[in-house]
């Protein structure tokens, strides 16, 4: 951090003073290493540039629109800096600040006496996708929502990355095991369902991707994207399949099925570890690519191609992420991949897929558990938990219908899933008859404005970080910590002491009405006292203090640009071998879902006429925030509705024209943009827009409202295995508004 000084300001006789603070953004999975230039004066903060920090060994100075935009997010007039409380007067609805101990006093009392009322299960909490972007959040919620002993737990897991955790924890023991590309040595890169160029990297943290994408180009490698758009990334590869949606697992098989076919496999040092391969190849027999060429619109001769290409490959990886994560069969497709991946010797292998080695590993340190599925079902659906969540396809379903562990309270966390799940607008009317709702949040959007009292942490640079997740994902090794940029507010609190002072009182208030029955409630209760008064700050200092640790508090401090641990390297068959494990390639679910799949392709091939619907993001958005801020939403109206011209000649409709859109759960109108980068038969809107709803406080967002692609998908349309959210290829009709 340096400092300079400068004149005061005319008219103020206090000197202003600048200072430079190496930090990082968080608000993607790129985490990038910025430099924020800051000037004080007397106790005004204010934060004058930011920029890509060139010294960061991961960022390697990227930044992108949304880095920029955190001076607009901290200086936001909506965003709240004190709790308020929701006031109805005569049918209208006013925001009442309050301080916190009474904000505290209310939400306790008002979850125990629907807890008394109804029972732990009447009690949902839903956690939203910044959650684990904030380390307050990750470690100390588990405080507060581990004592409300429910088992209606939410989060934006099931609308994303459910299928890869879920294979991660059937194939190789744990759910964070998921391999990430070795994109800076590979040679073939496959890309299914994934636009890194918009997203900045998914469960693969790649900030600067076009540069590693152009490297990897100039190294002689090759890039094929496979999707139903002619994305950024497809617009940079060499090869762009434009693939029918919801047909990726039909594709994926048929790769498969060229590897037995054509005697591929080489599986190189997994040989003797994969069981069950002779299953797999009788079980992707009806795929063959002559048979899915009709169903997928690839055709036979390219699917073995590419099959060959990535078998012979000394460095070869398929990546698939959320497009073919949200659709009808997510969890077969990112089995597929993976089964790809290691029957071509692809995974723990330098230019394939790759394990890395965090300085705050998770897996080592026992933090995060190996994960469990199945244990318990959805009480009106029958959907199935994974790791103690249920898929939010069902949370509205679960606060409509009446009877026994009918959910009549929520608490949310930084999420907004009337605009981030299916059928969001069956939500937005089921969370109006919730008895209690709190939200732990700092703006009144699209959910929040039904909650009763909402509980504002402080904004990303006004407290430390320390990335515990995504640096489980990097595509290089690397450790950074940042220290705040301002000082919070007066007053102001974090999210980790919200969630502990939210524990301390709602244990107090349980322990005068249930039984101080056993020792060893009184030992878990304590041990959650002990935790809440320690900041992540100093949990951070202890773990990098064990024996072993990859670097210490005192390099983190010394370097705030971030320590370069190395590329990453071989390490899980080793795992696997001291485990005394073997991989398991077919597991009895997808084992029972692979017959289901023929018949299902046949069905999507006998309906040629309906036109379907894909999401799609941007780089100015992320996910159903940062509309609030000008600078990412002046230009050009991006909520649009993307068609082919054959489609839009079918129907008559001209470049601009504003179009109604209906599915099977609502309609909603947009301007139609006609492009050939889509697939005919196929439409795009983006995720995250639809901020026209009454009683927000979003004045940017509400002037550029676009409209919620949620108000389209089905919350009945889900993978087969998971239960989670199928957004891709969901059925619509289009026509003229």
């Amino acid at each position: 951090m340096s400092h300079t000084a400068s004149p005061a300001a005319h008219g103020s006789t206090l000197p202003v003073t600048t200072r430079t603070v190496q930090g990082a953004c968080n608000l993607c999975e790129a985490i990038c290493g910025l430099t924020f230039t800051v000037e004080t004066q007397g106790t005004h903060e204010r934060i004058v540039s930011i920029k890509g920090n060139e010294a960061d060994p991961l960022s390697r100075g990227h930044i992108c629109p949304k880095a920029v935009a955190l001076k607009d997010l901290h200086e936001d007039p909506d965003r709240l800096r004190q709790p308020v409380r929701r006031v109805v007067t005569n049918g209208q609805t006013t925001w009442q600040p309050i301080g916190w101990d009474q904000a505290f006093d209310l939400v306790v009392e008002q979850l125990a006496r629907v807890r008394e009322q109804h029972g732990s299960q009447a009690v949902a909490v839903y956690q939203g996708n910044p959650s684990v972007h904030n380390w307050g959040n990750i470690t100390h919620a588990q405080t507060f929502f581990g004592q409300l002993k429910t088992r209606h737990r939410y989060s934006a897991t099931s609308v994303d990355q459910l299928p890869h955790h879920l294979v991660s924890h059937w194939l190789y023991g744990h759910q964070m095991r998921i391999p990430v590309p070795d994109i800076d040595r590979t040679q073939f890169m496959l890309i299914l369902g994934g636009n890194p160029m918009a997203s900045n990297g998914s469960l693969m943290t790649v900030p600067d991707v076009r540069a590693r994408f152009k490297a990897l180009k100039e190294r002689g490698g090759q890039l094929v994207v496979v999707d139903p758009r002619r994305t950024e990334t497809a617009a940079l590869a060499q090869e762009h399949l434009a693939i029918e949606p919801g047909t990726d697992a039909a594709w994926l098989l048929a790769l498969l099925h060229t590897l037995f076919d054509e005697q591929l496999l080489r599986p190189r040092r997994w040989e003797g570890l994969l069981q069950h391969i002779e299953v797999v190849q009788q079980a992707v027999q009806p795929f063959s690519p002559e048979a899915m060429a009709g169903v997928t619109g690839i055709d036979a001769a390219t699917t073995r191609r590419l099959a060959r290409t990535l078998a012979t490959s000394e460095a070869g990886v398929v990546y698939g992420r959320m497009g073919v994560s949200t659709q009808a069969h997510g969890v077969v497709c990112q089995w597929a991949i993976q089964v790809l991946n290691l029957l071509c010797g692809q995974v723990d292998h330098e230019g394939g897929a790759l394990l890395t080695s965090p300085a705050v590993n998770l897996i080592q340190m026992g933090l995060m558990g190996k994960g469990h599925f199945d244990v318990w079902r959805s009480r009106v659906r029958g959907a199935p938990e994974f790791n103690g969540e249920l898929p939010v396809a069902v949370m509205a379903e679960e606060m409509l219908t009446p009877g026994q562990g009918q959910v009549r309270a929520l608490i949310t966390s930084c999420g907004n899933p009337v605009l981030s799940t299916p059928n969001g607008q069956q939500l937005d009317r089921a969370l109006e008859g919730l008895d209690f709702m709190v939200a732990i949040d700092f703006f009144i959007n699209e959910t929040t404005r039904h909650a009763d009292v909402i509980l504002p942490p402080t904004c990303f640079v006004e407290h430390d970080h320390y990335d515990l997740v995504f640096l489980h994902l990097a595509v290089r090794n690397v450790a950074r910590y940042s220290e705040p940029v301002v000082a919070p507010a007066e007053g102001s609190l974090h999210d980790w002491q919200i969630y502990s002072e939210l524990a301390r009182r709602y244990a107090r208030r349980l322990w005068g009405v249930e039984s101080k029955s056993t020792l060893g409630r009184l030992k878990g209760m304590a041990m959650r006292a002990a935790l809440t008064r320690l900041s992540p700050k100093r949990l951070l200092q202890l773990g990098l203090g064990r024996k072993g640790a990859r670097v210490t508090w005192d390099e983190l401090k010394q370097h705030p640009e971030g320590v370069d641990l190395g590329p990453l390297e071989p390490q899980l068959i080793d795992a696997l071998k001291k485990q005394n494990r073997r991989v398991n390639l077919m597991p009895d679910r997808i084992a029972q879902e692979l017959p289901r799949l023929v018949q299902a392709f046949v069905t999507e091939v006998a309906r040629p006429n309906a036109l379907r619907l894909i999401g799609r993001r941007d780089v100015r958005s992320n996910n159903s925030w940062m509309h609030n801020t000008e600078r990412l939403v002046s230009g050009k109206p991006r909520c649009t509705l993307y068609m082919h011209p054959v489609d839009a000649q079918a129907r008559q409709l001209s470049e601009g024209q504003v179009v109604r859109i209906a599915s099977r759960v609502g309609e909603v109108q947009a301007p139609v943009h006609i492009t050939p980068d889509m697939r005919p038969g196929v439409v795009s809107l983006p995720h995250g827009w639809g901020h026209g709803r009454q009683g927000t406080q979003l004045r940017v967002a509400q002037a550029h409202a676009g409209v919620s692609i949620n108000d389209l998908t089905d919350d009945q349309l889900t993978d087969g295995i998971s239960g989670n959210a199928a957004f891709s290829a969901t059925p619509v009709e289009v026509q003229a508004a």
